[in-house]
């Protein structure tokens, strides 16, 4: 056995070279998703498909990328050294069509040890519209280009022709390159440090030290399971809509606790819909393992072993499984918000010190227009105006961090470098008032933005979202967080709401579109919360 002090070493020493990974990726990668907002994620994954170790950056990217490896390894079970993979269906591990994800093979005596991950969400996907979320999709191919495991490289060397096929498919090509390079280039990076590591210490003892890693995780994660109250739970937590016919759709939890052992069942789940929140396999297994991690202690390793102790039950055909060929595009927020939402609602009274309020939904829009001062298109991915958090025992949820299945891994930029890059003017940006679910602690407050668009011509947005119906679940007592306000204030017309699901909205020059986004959810009884830190918001101008 591998001593503790090297197994200790070797943790330390995979962590950091994922996080070197992504510092590569965020430092050469093009388009403003990833360079600015962060929408990526690495991981290293053995050969058994297990994870290893990650990177802070997405949680539901991450929680995934195992049954892509899956997939992988399955269509390519002797992959080559120095050999590129590539891949983004939804029915084959990936999360929605728009994250590609690569995959460089790393060998150790003479076998296949490690995969080097990593995970990026492109601006544009090709598909009926531009910025790959397509409220309007009925069927996969609606939402873009789709991408079994495949090798993009022969005898090590990139295939060009494959590459010009894939670009030649979507709207900004240079982007598309240049963030695909960004992704194989820190993929390469993982592959050369996690060689040294090998060299250094030898395969036997990374092997043993994996092993080991992955069974202290596990210890860790059953000793804080065993601390919850053993039962049987229930918790839902509800869509507004898929942007068709269906309203108020369910996700339903059912959570057993039985000593160290955790099972969720979902298979009560709403049927799935025509709309495009419906989840794919990989998704939900994510989105489940998020509820779960996010129930643990903070400093407990994040690997397969911390995951052992979960058992998940699914149905195909509900809207948390839904059959090949379903669109899924807007899955990786929702509903993976509602699955995380749902299962902490339930286990709530298992383990009231480690819930939380429920995160903000996500509400995002695309804009496609023409820049003035180049002349040229452009396509533009809002991660502004964030929505809150929620409260804890800890206390107050955060402001504007973002939704659940980021965990505030994905970052709203700068908005002066924003609006350097496009012709966008932000007029207001700041905490919203009122939105958070008061309680023992309160929620995060979701953001005002007031966003001026200046484009050459009218622009055309697209919507693609959730929360304008049902805000943020407060929990233990706690209240819901305001759900979203988006309008449209168009130069000499009525003021004009944004639903959360359409496409094609003409954005006229000058316009403004203001963003109330939703606030978090409450944590406990509103009527414990302390005088003086209601007397503080107050002060600070966010309650009345």
């Amino acid at each position: 056995m591998t001593d503790p002090i090297t197994v200790a070493v070797l943790q330390n020493r995979l962590s950091a070279i994922a996080e070197e990974m992504g510092e590569a990726m965020l430092r050469t990668a093009y388009s403003q998703i990833l360079n600015s907002s962060r929408d990526f994620s690495i991981a290293l994954i053995d050969a058994q498909c297990r994870l290893v170790a990650q990177a802070d950056h997405i949680p539901v990217h991450v929680g995934a990328m195992p049954w892509a490896a899956k997939a992988l390894v399955a269509r390519f079970p002797t992959p080559s050294p120095g050999d590129v993979y590539l891949l983004n269906d939804p029915y084959r591990g990936g999360s929605h069509l728009p994250d590609l994800t690569v995959f460089v093979p790393v060998f150790g005596a003479g076998r296949l040890m490690l995969w080097s991950v990593v995970r990026a969400h492109h601006s544009d996907i090709g598909g009926a519209t531009h910025g790959a979320y397509n409220p309007a999709a009925t069927e996969i191919w609606h939402e873009g280009l789709r991408l079994p495991p495949m090798r993009l490289t022969e005898n090590g060397v990139l295939r060009e022709d494959l590459l010009e096929m894939l670009a030649l498919n979507v709207r900004h090509p240079r982007d598309f390159r240049g963030d695909l390079a960004a992704q194989i280039g820190a993929a390469k990076l993982g592959e050369q440090r996690l060689a040294a590591v090998i060299a250094e210490f030898g395969a036997p003892v990374l092997g043993d030290a994996i092993e080991a890693m992955l069974d202290a995780a596990e210890r860790h994660a059953r000793t804080v399971v065993s601390g919850w109250t053993d039962g049987e739970y229930a918790g839902e937590a509800v869509l507004d809509d898929d942007g068709f016919d269906r309203t108020n759709i369910v996700v339903r939890a059912r959570v057993t606790k039985r000593g160290s052992e955790v099972t969720v069942d979902l298979t009560e789940s709403d049927p799935q819909v025509t709309g495009f929140v419906n989840s794919s396999h990989a998704n939900t297994q994510s989105a489940v393992a998020m509820a779960f991690a996010f129930l643990l202690d903070p400093d407990l390793a994040k690997n397969e072993g911390a995951f052992r102790p979960l058992t998940v039950k699914l149905q195909e055909g509900t809207i948390v499984w839904a059959r090949e060929g379903a669109p899924v595009t807007m899955c990786t927020s929702h509903c993976s918000n509602e699955i995380i939402e749902a299962i902490i609602v339930a286990l709530a009274p298992a383990c009231p010190e480690r819930a939380m309020g429920g995160w903000g939904r996500r509400l995002r829009i695309a804009l496609n227009g023409t820049d003035p001062r180049t002349g040229r298109r452009f396509i533009w991915h809002m991660f502004q105006a964030r929505p809150g958090g929620g409260g804890s025992v800890a206390g107050d949820g955060y402001s504007t961090i973002g939704e659940w299945h980021s965990a505030g891994g994905i970052k709203f930029g700068s908005i002066e470098v924003a609006e350097t890059r496009f012709p966008l003017v932000f007029e207001t940006h700041e905490y919203r008032p009122g939105s958070a679910g008061d309680g023992m602690h309160r929620g995060g407050y979701g953001g005002d933005m007031r966003l001026r668009v200046e484009t050459d011509g009218p622009a055309v947005a697209n919507a693609a979202g959730e929360g304008v119906v049902h805000g943020a679940r407060g929990i233990l007592g706690g209240r819901d967080g305001a759900p979203h306000e988006y309008t449209l204030l168009a130069p000499n017309a009525a003021p004009r709401p944004l639903r959360s699901k359409e496409v094609g909205v003409k954005v006229p020059s000058g316009s403004v579109i203001h963003v109330l986004s939703g606030g978090g959810g409450g944590w406990g009884d509103p009527a414990k919360r302390d005088p003086a830190d209601r007397a503080r918001d107050v002060a600070e101008g966010l309650e009345v």
